[in-house]
């Protein structure tokens, strides 16, 4: 008898256990069918909510666009607070920085000077009150007769325009500027006078029979005699003094002062006209100019002339050149230097002072420790190949015409320091200037709708409001600002689409297809269900507290249709941008907006509920003020090595950083200057500007003070002598006071001050609502308004629905659960199969075993049997 196939047999009914597994396995499978369309349906919700984003920020309906007629000129940039409209714009000087050079010289790294102590400063100011250029001297009697022969004198390389009728300043002047488009210099003509002493001796003019004398100024007859006669200085005095004569000289724009009596006479043409005096005589005549009474006078012509002055419009040197810049009063190679200007002091930026080592005292070393003391000025050398080829070349780091450079040299302890660097590099818009400047420092400046406007950059904000200009050449543009409805059209295009998509993923999962006769793998599901309800409930409806006509998205042309997606009117959409482009914004997203313009919407929180609420102030926020009691005389002076220490700030507790000593700057000062100078030192201290303290200084009836840039409880001011002038010195008497917080109410509740900040209370429907009181007066400031758009509600609406804690996540989890318990049963199942099939197997071995043996047994009764039945037969 052959053995049992038990393989066979345990497989078979092994089969027949296990046939559980599959329902284990169909129930797992129908589970994560629903948690994978789930899955697609909080994708599609995420993007949905992606959607809303550019119709939930308050950027997207501004709305509007800046462009410029002329791109070489200008570019133009919208941003909040523009307003539609065109505006013409001219400009005609870019802004530059300055740039100044030493003279040549031979070595870059020999020591200049014997190594004195030596320091540099370097203050920034604005030079105003005079002119960049050249005066040249006084034209030559020879030009005033035949004047100036044509390739005599050309500026800037181009030749100027001259000939027998530029005889006088006045006429070379207006020969220079009408190549002033193309040179970049204009040229001013002196006031031409006659000397002082032309009439200090004019002898009693005689005349007799047959002769004749006459005295004319710029070809204006003064007087004439003829025959016997005389003309006495009192004679000639009151020949001046009449009208006809004073009409003639004025309309050879000439005037008369002092008088012949007592030699004063003399006669100026204020547009540099050159005057001829002349004595015309014929036949025996005595007296006249210079002349006693008995001397004889043949006649005299003397022509005074004027000189011209020469300035560049953007601050760089002149080149003077041609055949004979000579005869044109001028030298030839460049000039150019600051002529009668004033320097002040711009407080905005800071002077740094650096101190020279004995080895660094060379063209090289200055260089290096300029660029090392950050003194907001670059250094460089080069050179130009002479036989003297380095320069020093220092430019200011910024533009503007308020980033002119004064340096001072000078030494430890007030000792003057080296002589020579002093030289090479002390530089005084209003005094001394050992450095020549190169380019000057000046301001964009432009016209706007004729209203002339500066900038110290060539990035223009506030001349339109809103707007921010990118100038890049001189020339006239036109700047429009229009409506862009481009930006909020294609949001909302976006929302309806990203709706549409959704409602479509979650059709396809939870309809019924008629022709496969199948549902979808979440129909009937109420999660989903509730989803598409909240949706469509949330954008059917009428949003309220939004401050304006819109209140419902079926008024911007949104609307659902009979298969439950939406469609878009884009001509009624357009419609309502362009009629109420105020509105449109808090139809969508969460904004704020207040009715008083000094009154600033700065934020809200999740807590603030849509509305307006009133705002009204108590007291307005101050800024910590630190005050002179004496005024000024108009002269101070700073003594070397002064140093005070001065806290801005301070908190409570005590933050030791905000007390830092500042080192002024020696010198002597106008009242302007020292007040721009200690706030020049003070924010440059690096610590106070890393912290953004910083102070604002004012001369108001001499009295000086210093104030906090910051508003608050925690604004203050206060300084203390350390070394060098006391404070008593410059200040007298001083008064210190902090700062207040803004005190009011919001929505009638008082409202948390912090500075100009002020806060609504938590428990006021304003809640979390913060604005910023920059100005104006105490009493009721008009409302700030909050509302929560349709984009706000429904971003916030889908996180419910897909965030921690949402409906779908719920699902999931929920779903994940029980697949992990049916993962979980499966696994014990198996477990038990496992004992099952062992079990099995064992008893079939036993069974096999036990018929092997049986049929041993069988065998042997056979024989047995056998062999009985052959001995017995």
């Amino acid at each position: 008898m052959a053995s049992l196939d038990i393989n066979s047999i345990v497989t078979q009914l092994m089969q027949a256990e296990s046939a559980p597994l599959a329902n284990f396995d169909k129930k797992t499978a129908s589970l994560q069918a629903r948690n994978a369309a789930l899955g697609k349906v909080s994708a599609a919700v995420g993007t949905f909510q992606a959607a809303l984003t550019s119709l939930n920020s308050s950027s997207t309906f501004q709305g509007l666009s800046a462009t410029g007629s002329n791109k070489d000129v200008l570019s133009a940039t919208a941003g909040a607070g523009a307003v539609p409209g065109k505006y013409n714009i001219n400009v005609t000087q870019l802004a530059q920085a300055q740039s100044l050079k030493t003279g040549g010289m031979a070595s870059n790294t020999a020591i200049i000077g014997k190594g004195a102590p030596t320091t540099i400063t370097v203050q920034f100011g604005t030079a105003s009150g005079g002119s960049f250029g050249a005066t040249g001297n006084a034209l030559g009697s020879a030009v005033a007769t035949s004047g100036i022969s044509n390739g005599s004198l050309s500026i800037n390389g181009t030749a100027i325009t001259t000939g027998s009728t530029t005889n006088s300043a006045r006429a070379l002047a207006e020969a220079i500027n009408a190549q002033s488009t193309k040179t970049g210099v204009i040229a001013t003509a002196g006031s031409t006078s006659t000397a002082t002493d032309l009439f200090k001796n004019f002898g009693e003019v005689t005349t007799v029979s047959g002769s004749s004398y006459a005295l004319s100024v710029g070809g204006v007859q003064i007087a004439s005699l003829s025959g016997a006669a005389t003309l006495s200085t009192a004679d000639l005095n009151a020949a001046l003094a009449s009208a006809g004569t004073r009409n003639a000289l004025a309309a050879a724009n000439i005037t008369v002062e002092g008088s012949a009596t007592n030699g004063s006479l003399k006669f100026t043409a204020a547009d540099g006209s050159s005057i001829a005096v002349t004595e015309t005589v014929s036949g025996s005549v005595t007296g006249g100019i210079g002349r006693n009474d008995e001397a004889a006078n043949p006649g005299s012509s003397i022509t005074a002339t004027a000189g011209i002055k020469l300035s560049s419009t953007s601050g760089t040197q002149i080149t003077v050149g041609g055949t004979n810049p000579g005869a044109a009063g001028l030298s030839a190679g460049s000039v150019g230097s600051h002529i009668g200007s004033e320097f002040a002091l711009n407080g905005a930026i800071a002077s740094k002072t650096i101190t020279l080592d004995a080895g660094a005292q060379s063209l090289q070393g200055i260089r290096d420790a300029i660029n090392k003391g950050d003194m907001g000025v670059t250094a460089t050398i080069v050179s130009d190949g002479s036989a003297n080829p380095y320069h020093l070349v220092l430019t200011s780091n910024k533009t503007g015409e308020a980033t002119t450079m004064k340096i001072t040299v000078g030494g430890t302890n007030g000792d003057a320091g080296d002589p020579a660097i002093a030289a090479m590099l002390g530089y005084d818009p209003a005094g001394v200037q050992n450095l020549t400047q190169t380019v000057g420092a000046q301001s964009t400046v432009l016209n706007m709708n004729g209203i002339d406007i500066k900038s110290d950059s060539t990035t223009v904000t506030g001349a339109v409001e809103g707007v921010s200009l990118d100038v890049s050449a001189l020339g006239s543009s036109t700047v429009t600002v229009s409506k862009n409805t481009a930006a909020i059209s294609t949001a909302v295009n976006d929302f309806v689409k990203a709706y549409n998509d959704m409602q479509k993923t979650i059709g396809g999962l939870t309809g019924y297809n008629a022709t496969t006769k199948t549902g979808g793998v979440l129909q009937g599901d109420a999660s989903v269900r509730s989803i598409q309800s909240q949706l469509r409930r949330q954008i059917g409806s009428v949003m309220e507290g939004t401050g304006g006509k819109l209140n419902s998205l079926s008024q911007v042309g949104i609307s659902f249709q009979q298969d439950g997606t939406l469609k878009l009117d884009s001509t009624k959409l357009n419609k309502a941008i362009s009629e109420n482009a105020g509105d449109i914004g808090s139809l969508f997203a969460a904004m704020g907006s207040t009715t008083d313009g000094l009154v600033k919407f700065d934020k809200s929180s999740a807590t603030t509920k849509p509305g307006s609420y009133a705002v009204n102030v108590t007291e307005l926020a101050t800024r910590g003020t630190f005050v002179g009691g004496t005024a000024l005389s108009g002269s101070t002076t700073i003594e070397p090595n002064t140093t005070w220490r001065v806290t801005l700030n301070q908190t409570d507790p005590v933050t030791e950083s905000k007390t830092q000593e500042i080192k002024l700057t020696a010198g002597t000062y106008s009242n302007a200057d020292l007040a721009a100078m200690l706030r020049s030192a003070i924010n440059g201290n690096s610590t106070f500007a890393g912290a953004g303290d910083t102070v604002e200084t004012s001369v108001e009836g001499g009295i000086l003070s210093l104030s906090s840039s910051k508003y608050g409880s925690m604004s203050n001011v206060s300084i203390e002598s350390v070394s060098g002038s006391s404070l008593a010195n410059v200040f007298g008497a001083t008064t210190a006071e902090k700062g207040k917080d803004v005190i009011g109410t919001i929505g009638g509740v008082a409202a948390k001050g912090n500075g100009q900040q002020l806060t609504a209370s938590d428990s006021s429907g304003a809640s979390g609502i913060q604005v910023s009181i920059t100005g104006g007066a105490k009493g009721d400031r008009g409302t700030v308004t909050f509302s929560q758009g349709f984009a706000y509600q429904l971003t916030n609406l889908a996180a419910s629905f897909i965030g921690k804690g949402s409906i779908l996540t719920s699902k999931t989890d929920g779903l994940n659960a029980s697949i992990k318990s049916i993962a979980d049963q499966r696994s014990r199942f198996e477990t038990r199969l496992e004992g099952i099939e062992k079990r099995y197997r064992a008893q079939f071995v036993a069974l096999d075993a036990s018929l092997a043996s049986m049929q041993n047994t069988s065998n042997y009764l056979t024989q047995q049997l056998a062999a009985l039945s052959a001995n017995w037969g």
